[in-house]
């Protein structure tokens, strides 16, 4: 049977058909759908989400330990959170098959850099395997557990965006029911001690020579002759690039085994062509390698090292060219992201951005679009948690040289469930005075509405603990009286909360509160929080043009002599009845 998949489900299918047996991730585009498509197979296979990556890799490789075949699986800047444990576990080595999903993202479509993680392979010294198409990525996936289980040793299974997110065609088999393995203690296999640990330094070299063999043999890394004048190297989806561009001109030595790099095979090949090619996405990793063995080859003096390859790109760089593109008529406004009508998160950045002489610290999440025009209401954005770190490094600074200015950290739920807890024991415990804001919207957001501790229920659906957010911050060190749940929708409200905490000379902690608008309400949300429908209107009649309302950057209201609410976008938020000074905004009833 057939099906029409994209990578990131023919992954899913892939474990599935492998006999994976436990699966762990915390979402992050462009990985998330691996575990969302895995629950449809929670009968086989158990699956998470983690409170962050590092976590996520470790369960997996504890799984893996026991006996188990086991994935785990993030973005590309995930695997730095995951760093730590990945290094390790590449010296233990597994007992059943382990893989580690990386979903890499040339062009920075939804992450806050485009690293190359084809050098965390090389880097921790474990395999790499790269499909350049959904079947490649479910077959990849099967045999990435086999070669774990064969050489004892994680392996990255390396996607990209366009791999992630782009469906082929994959011949779908059967699941093969692979026993758990027997565990056995093993001291100086699983304990990572420094005697241990070299004794396994020497092991990971052995099973390097081991694995460069495969990647010699394998029949992933293949070669195409056609016309010898021309040779190409690529792999993932900059094959695909390179195969439509050069055509039946050239020939082509496909890469699906990218660490090690089989060498002999490449040697072979650059020496049966005139004029060789590397085509590859972001760092020159395979070019460089090249030019280490003495293979001359042309990568980077022509092919774009920064950005998503295309074939107009590729075609350009080659042949200086590119093909005519059908032209239309059509003139698309421009639409730049915007947190959407009834975003529980515009009314604390409006109180925000009306403040001076304050530096707010922001985070990952779909709350950094609070930075963005008409609130201007964040400075800074690193990477998962890095908002309250900062933030505390900043108001020292301001402490110490004497400076007017405050501090906010502001961070979503799911984000300090990640990396932002200890971050907030760090300002107590070296007695700073940066205010943290979590926004508590009951649901990870920004990457499409997945469950975390604080929603109350598991990936797999089953209902689960709600961490206490305001407890957890007492049991810190908060002290009572500088923690305030406030509703976010409530401007005056959050206002005030934000003046006392900001007054405290203690660490303080605000908590706003309120489900994201586009949630699928749980029966605790709908018990907890008022989310009956209503809606605002623009009485133009008392409306003075003002424009105060815009300044909320809600996409329902727009302006053309009065404000004006489009209904169909409106949720009834009330932010902009509150900011408007002559009372023209009001609620109408459904």
């Amino acid at each position: 049977m057939k099906a029409l998949l994209t990578g990131n489900e023919a992954v899913a299918r892939g474990a599935y058909e492998a006999g994976l047996i436990f699966a762990s991730a915390y979402p992050g585009t462009p990985s998330t759908e691996i575990l969302e498509n895995l629950i449809q197979y929670k009968s086989d296979i158990y699956s998470e989400w983690a409170p962050n990556e590092k976590v996520a890799f470790e369960a997996a490789a504890g799984a893996a330990i026991a006996g188990a075949r086991s994935l785990a699986a993030m973005k590309h800047v995930g695997v730095n959170v995951a760093a730590d444990p990945l290094f390790t576990f590449a010296y233990t080595g597994t007992n059943g098959g382990f893989v580690l999903v990386s979903a890499d993202d040339p062009g920075m479509h939804s992450s806050q850099n485009e690293q190359d993680n084809r050098n965390y392979a090389k880097f921790a010294k474990i395999p790499m395997l790269e499909p350049s198409d959904s079947q490649e990525a479910k077959d990849f996936t099967i045999l990435a557990l086999q070669i774990s289980e064969q050489y004892d040793t994680p392996v990255l299974l390396r996607l990209t965006t366009r791999i992630c997110h782009s469906k082929s065609v994959v011949e779908l088999g059967d699941r093969t029911n692979v026993p758990v393995k027997g565990y056995t203690r093993n001291i100086g296999k699983y304990i990572a001690a420094p005697a241990n640990a070299r004794a396994l330094r020497v092991k990971l070299e052995d099973r390097f020579i081991r694995l460069r063999d495969f990647s010699n043999a394998t029949e992933i890394n293949s070669v195409e002759y056609n016309d010898k004048e021309t040779g190409v190297i690529g792999s993932g989806v900059a094959y695909q690039y390179a195969r439509e561009v050069f055509g039946e001109n050239a020939s082509y030595l496909k890469l699906g085994c990218t660490y090690p790099l089989p060498m002999e095979k490449i040697k072979e090949f650059a020496q049966n062509v005139k004029t060789l090619y590397v085509i590859e996405e972001l760092d020159p990793y395979i070019e460089e390698q090249l030019k280490a063995e003495g293979i001359a080859c042309i990568g980077k003096e022509l092919i774009p090292s920064i950005g998503e390859l295309s074939p107009d790109i590729v075609r350009r760089a080659v042949f200086g060219g590119e093909e005519k593109l059908i032209q239309s008529e059509v003139k698309a406004v421009g639409r730049p992201p915007t947190l959407c009508a009834g975003c529980p998160h515009r009314g604390l950045f409006y109180v925000l951005s009306k403040k001076k002489n304050l530096m707010i610290a922001g985070d990952i999440g779909c709350y950094t679009l609070g930075s963005a025009e008409p609130l201007n209401a964040m400075d800074t954005c690193i990477c998962m948690g890095a908002s309250i770190s900062a933030g505390h490094g900043a108001a020292k600074v301001f402490e110490k040289s004497n400076s007017n200015m405050k501090v906010v950290a502001v961070i979503g739920d799911s984000t300090f469930f990640h990396s932002g807890i200890t971050s907030l024991m760090d300002i107590v415990y070296n007695k700073g005075n940066c205010t943290t804001i979590i926004l508590d919207n009951r649901i990870t957001g920004m990457t499409g509405h997945q469950e975390n501790p604080g929603t109350g229920y598991t990936l797999m659906g089953e209902k689960a603990p709600i961490v206490n957010i305001p407890e957890l911050c007492r049991a810190i060190g908060i002290k009572d009286e500088n923690i305030f749940v406030v509703n976010p929708l409530d401007l005056k409200e959050t206002d005030n909360a934000i003046k006392q905490a900001m007054d405290s000379d203690e660490p303080s902690v605000v908590i706003t509160k309120w489900p994201c608008v586009l949630k699928r309400f749980s029966p605790e949300d709908k018990e907890e929080f008022d989310l009956s429908t209503k809606l605002c209107a623009v009485n133009e009649e008392k409306c003075k043009s003002c424009k105060l309302c815009l300044k909320t950057g809600c996409p329902a209201i727009s302006f053309d002599k009065v404000s004006n609410i489009n209904q169909d976008i409106c949720t009834g938020c009330e932010v902009c009845l509150q900011v408007c000074p002559f009372h023209a905004i009001e609620k109408v009833g459904i």
